[in-house]
């Protein structure tokens, strides 16, 4: 029985049947649609090209994904060529490039570019993220007020449970993140840059008339629901005119990025928060958060909570200072560059 479905993959939608579903939920040994279930449909259709031998579609794929459309010894790839009829062609290992599928029915060469896309989708998933749009605020007065913080804090607080030196957040890293990314080639960078230059384009430079946003960063608040069992502390960030630009801009920002198939939907709202100490910072001082996402629930476990509760008395109202937000970046995961911030691969 087909029970029709639509699904979003990277910004297309499907309209699938109820056994694509299930394939799209597991691993790719569980991928098992029959020979009879070819009439995938794509709702916004891709392109197939008739060829003197039948049908082709071309879909670019990043080099690190194509071991999950190849399989154990070839057999993802063998099995989806026997079930569509098709034949599939994919660039050596490292080789940036066209997975070339090609088929004398187009049904065919349809079904089996449907399937790549969930499995891709699937295992897209699964990436640890490389990339995150961000506001930096590591200007020199913020970061001269945060060790102002972390000195006072390891000074009245460090006999609290769980507190040290080891989980503040590098200074010269301090940040606001909008959304984060997985971008696995250089075409997929560049994607992410024209579209930052259109959203620039399109609303930002409206919303903010052209100048930068003036924020204050004031006041501690915790991420989770125990106080004294805290993971991350942020620093609240706000406009200091009163209004809600920055939070327009974040939002419409991670829309269009969501929309695109660049970055995964998390939240209704971007929580606007810059983190001054995290328990993943024990371990990795370069670590950033990916709040209560997969990798974030994969190291849970292995956090040690601090309790916070007079750090929060304490410093309730800390503030930070005031700093001018003019650009929105395109920071890489695990990177510095020369003032420390993380490396910049493009920017509004």
């Amino acid at each position: 029985v087909l029970r029709p479905t639509l699904i979003q993959i990277g910004g297309r939608v499907y309209r699938k049947n109820l056994i694509q579903e299930q394939a799209y939920q597991h691993e790719e040994e569980d991928f098992c649609a029959g020979p009879s279930d070819c009439a995938d449909e794509p709702c916004d259709a891709f392109v197939v090209e008739e060829t003197e031998k039948g049908f082709q579609c071309r879909v670019e794929v990043p080099s690190p994904l194509y071991k999950y459309i190849i399989g154990k010894k070839g057999e993802t790839k063998k099995r989806l060529e026997t079930e569509t009829r098709t034949s599939i062609s994919i660039p050596k290992p490292g080789v940036e490039g066209e997975i070339v599928i090609t088929g004398q029915h187009r049904s065919g060469v349809i079904s089996a570019r449907t399937r790549i896309d969930v499995l891709l989708d699937s295992f897209r998933k699964k990436q640890p993220f490389t990339h995150f749009l961000s506001f930096a605020l590591n200007q020199p007065a913020i970061q001269e007020k945060f060790l102002q913080f972390k000195e006072e804090v390891l000074e009245k607080c460090s006999k609290d449970h769980g507190v040290s030196s080891s989980l503040f957040q590098n200074p010269a890293k301090l940040h606001l993140t909008l959304g984060t990314l997985v971008l696995l080639n250089e075409q997929e960078i560049q994607k992410a840059c024209d579209l930052l230059q259109r959203c620039k384009e399109d609303f930002v430079d409206q919303i903010a008339g052209g100048k930068p946003l003036t924020v204050e960063v004031a006041g501690v608040e915790y991420m989770n629901d125990d106080p004294a069992m805290t993971d991350v502390l942020y620093a609240k960030v706000h406009m200091k005119d009163g209004s809600d630009r920055l939070q327009v801009i974040a939002d419409q920002l991670v829309e269009r990025f969501v929309a695109s198939g660049l970055m995964l939907k998390e939240w209704d709202r971007v929580k606007l928060h810059a983190t001054v100490m995290n328990t993943l910072f024990r371990k990795d001082p370069s670590a950033e958060e990916r709040n209560n996402t997969m990798t974030g629930k994969s190291s849970f476990k292995e956090r040690e909570s601090f309790n916070g509760r007079n750090i929060l008395k304490l410093f309730e109202n800390f503030y930070f200072g005031e700093v001018q937000l003019d650009s929105v970046r395109l920071s890489q995961r695990f990177s510095s560059d020369a003032s420390g911030y993380y490396a910049t691969s493009g920017q509004l």
